[in-house]
């Protein structure tokens, strides 16, 4: 019998909630995304737009 996510080493537990992101992030279109979120992303993309010379690189930002 499976363990319970209680039962579980921390350890376990963090492959399994790892598991879990993979599994959602591989279907982004079934998602949902709440009213406030949509708004603060239209938000960032309307500052950016009105300018981009603010915006860091991802690759920037990931070296961080």
């Amino acid at each position: 019998m499976k363990p319970t996510f209680e039962e579980m080493s921390v350890a376990e537990r963090i492959l399994r909630v790892q598991d879990l992101r993979d599994r959602i992030a591989a279907e982004p279109d079934e998602v949902p995304l709440s009213e406030d979120l949509g708004r603060e992303l239209d938000r960032r993309l309307a500052a950016h737009r009105a300018e981009p010379s603010t915006s860091i690189p991802w690759e920037q930002v990931k070296a961080g």
